[in-house]
């Protein structure tokens, strides 16, 4: 199951609201003055820079386990070492 927090879900939100309003401006619903028609796309910057920083802590992640990973080939390389002389 995916786990959602607070962000997540404000940012599903402002989404939502942006299609809502896009399809209601579409229709000629609404008319806004020019003070909202800038207001979805500052939920759009909100969205973008959340997904930025979700992305920067996966890279981060990711470079821990790398570095995990070279870690682990070198210690079995020396287990395989002291094996071979012990085994000699």
């Amino acid at each position: 199951m995916l786990k959602k927090n607070f962000w997540d879900i404000l940012a599903w939100i402002c989404l939502f609201g942006i299609v809502l309003w896009l399809i209601l401006k579409v229709t000629g619903i609404i008319n806004t003055s020019l003070l909202l028609e800038y207001a979805p796309l500052f939920g759009v910057a909100y969205i973008l820079g959340l997904n930025i920083r979700k992305l920067n802590g996966v890279a981060k992640k990711v470079d821990k386990f790398e570095h995990f990973q070279q870690a682990t080939i070198k210690e079995i390389n020396d287990l395989k070492l002291n094996c071979v002389r012990n085994h000699k």
